[in-house]
């Protein structure tokens, strides 16, 4: 697990950035504080910083060259089933100087070439490069676990783990006005696209060529296999056995490491069901949790440590007031290199931090929730989809649900936010209602902020954007919610979630593995008809079945525990004078020329109100954005 960047030059005067690459590694520093490699040549620069989890020793560091001298790479990630390949290649009389995964890697390659990425079960982002034939070869892993953002011109093509590490470059910073409309909506910017103009991220299951003549050829070797095509559906207690097998099997090749290492225990059914099975496979196994001293509705602890009694794990809880998430918060914000708005960013942030302080590895629970339909908005779609009584019901009380307070903030005002939602969703088509129940504020809304002067609001290629990330999103009610959940890989996961933890945990030098996307796990989660994971009243319904003999009743009979860090209440007290004053002041706006100076004066006033509704998150969004621009934008 490490940070990369690179550069591979067209011309001459491509060639004159190359000298960068050790600023743009520079900045990388915090994803590997255990070493730095740079390998150069005239065309190419690639470099690498290391956080070392197997093969500790300097002859696992990289850039990694064969012994030939002909092929260069640098890995971030980890292969997990490389043991195996490594046994194979040495029958095949292939020689190792190391025990690291990285020269399994190299030595697949150079035998199987892009096929392969078919073998590697895994997270990555790599680039190896053959002197030889003077072809470059970057690939990322199959659901994007690993981050690699692409820049290209006419004279060269960058790449690196972070934009940070390309604007190290001095790439231009032209802002991409259809992924800053998109932002306003989602609080995050959609995979493949960035905050700027010819930023792009290399999608998942896929990989870039680049040979002699500067050709650049992208493919794809891998898309989640859905519709499933041709596969019979297993009896609901077959499929919950061969469920059970393939995340064992996933969670044991996750413990493999030369470092300590440990579990995100939340108190949650997903990070419990890894604990569970995690536990079995090594003793005296580290988990970690987060409790919230001043907002004990959001507390899981004592979940958590019921599974922690049951399994006999090494339990570490870190209790934090509000004030500590709080001073975590420029920290965040800092660390942050384009527009990203999940507020529960600051919660993996510190669990991040204090896990490090044991573990340099932690295994996590992430993706199951899009997997297995764990949301409420899962719930809610499921409703909508079936409709009757109780879902006309709601959809009938819309001229009330619109009169009475709505607040994240309090039960009640968030039980008549979300009643609200649902009549409003209720009336729409499948895309239009899942585009709305994604974002924060509506499409129209998001695009009367834009003042026109410096952004030309794109309507068109906003949709077009929009369009291609509904494509999957099915008109037909009866067919379940697999199309919702197919979307949400793509799209929340991928945007959101993946990219929180990945840079929270990162920023902190800790890896997280995800024992859910194992391809393995994935694909036969995509077999299984939608009501295996959603019906009547019960969300994930095949993972609380088959893993119920795992864990306490009490846990897995509770419902679904989201977090929610006290905005409001930081809004109303400590970031008032940086909302007022500074960033959503009416003089910057105004002299800034992106938004409409009263459309954010309206946003304050009812952010000031009794009834905040979503302005909360909205605020919440625009703050990181000036946070951002003012970092990296502004000329003063």
């Amino acid at each position: 697990m490490c940070g990369i960047t690179g550069i591979i030059a067209f011309t001459e005067k491509g060639e004159s950035y190359i000298e960068k690459v050790e600023k743009s590694l520079l900045s990388l520093s915090q994803r590997g504080p255990d070493g730095q490699g740079i390998y150069k040549n005239k065309h190419l620069g690639l470099g690498h910083t290391r956080l070392s989890i197997i093969d500790t020793s300097p002859a696992g560091a990289q850039p990694f060259t064969d012994n030939t001298g002909r092929y260069t790479i640098i890995l971030n990630g980890e292969i997990f089933n490389y043991k195996e390949h490594r046994k194979t290649l040495i029958e095949k009389g292939i020689q190792f100087r190391s025990q690291s995964d990285t020269e399994v890697l190299l030595q697949l390659y150079i035998l199987e070439g892009a096929k392969c990425l078919e073998k590697l079960n895994g997270f990555f982002a790599f680039a190896i490069y053959d002197q030889t034939d003077k072809k470059l070869f970057i690939a990322r892993d199959r659901y994007g676990i690993k981050p690699l953002l692409i820049y290209r011109d006419e004279d060269k093509l960058l790449f690196a783990s972070e934009m940070k590490a390309l604007l190290a470059y001095g790439i231009p910073k032209a802002i991409d006005s259809v992924s800053l409309q998109h932002y306003l909506h989602l609080n995050y910017i959609p995979s493949p696209h960035c905050i700027f103009k010819g930023v792009k991220k290399l999608e998942p299951g896929h990989y870039i060529e680049i040979n002699s003549s500067f050709e650049i050829k992208q493919s794809c070797y891998y898309r989640i296999p859905y519709p499933a095509q041709n596969k019979s559906i297993p009896s609901y207690e077959d499929a919950k056995k061969e469920l059970i097998k393939l995340l064992d099997q996933s969670i044991q090749k996750r413990l493999i490491a030369d470092v300590p290492l440990g579990t995100f225990l939340s108190g949650g059914l997903d990070s419990s069901i890894i604990t569970a099975l995690a536990s079995q496979h090594t003793k005296d196994l580290n988990t970690f949790s987060v409790g919230y001293k001043d907002e004990p509705f959001f507390d899981e602890t004592r979940y958590a440590l019921l599974l922690a009694k049951k399994y006999k794990t090494n339990h570490h809880v870190f209790s934090l007031s509000n004030d500590d998430l709080y001073d975590c918060l420029h920290k965040v914000l800092e660390y942050i290199d384009e527009p990203f708005a999940d507020s529960s960013a600051l919660a993996v942030y510190i669990l991040s931090m204090n896990t490090r302080k044991h573990v340099k590895v932690a295994l996590s629970g992430d993706g199951a929730d899009e997997l297995f339909a764990g949301y409420n908005k899962h719930m809610a779609e499921y409703n909508a989809r079936k409709g009757g009584i109780a879902a006309n019901l709601v959809k009938w009380g819309s001229p009330l649900w619109k009169l009475l307070p709505k607040s994240r903030n309090s039960k009640s005002g968030n039980k008549i936010r979300q009643l609200e939602k649902f009549s409003q969703g209720i009336q729409l088509s499948n895309k239009e209602r899942y585009w709305q129940w994604a974002g924060f504020i509506a499409e129209d809304e998001s695009l009367l902020l834009n003042k026109n002067n410096l952004f030309e609001i794109d309507r068109e290629g906003c949709k077009k954007r929009t369009d291609s990330i509904l494509e999957s999103i099915s008109s037909n009610s009866s067919t379940g919610i697999n199309d919702m959940l197919y979307t949400d890989m793509h799209l929340v996961l991928q945007g959101d979630m993946l990219t929180k933890v990945d840079l929270m945990s990162m920023s902190n030098g800790l890896e997280v593995r995800t024992p859910f996307l194992d391809y393995h796990v994935v694909d036969f989660a995509f077999s299984l008809p939608s009501s295996y994971k959603i019906e009547g009243n019960e969300r994930k319904k095949i993972l609380k079945d088959a893993f119920r003999s795992y864990l306490p009743d009490e846990l897995v009979k509770r419902d679904k525990q989201g977090f929610e860090v006290p905005l409001l209440k930081w809004f109303r007290s400590e970031l008032k004078t940086l909302i007022n004053d500074e960033l959503l002041a009416d003089h910057f706006i105004r002299e800034q020329g992106i938004f409409n100076p009263e459309a954010i004066s309206n946003l304050k006033l009812k952010l000031f109100s009794n009834s905040p509704g979503e302005v909360v998150a909205q605020v919440w969004g625009l703050i990181v954005f000036q946070y951002w621009w003012k970092k990296h934008m502004s000329t003063h």
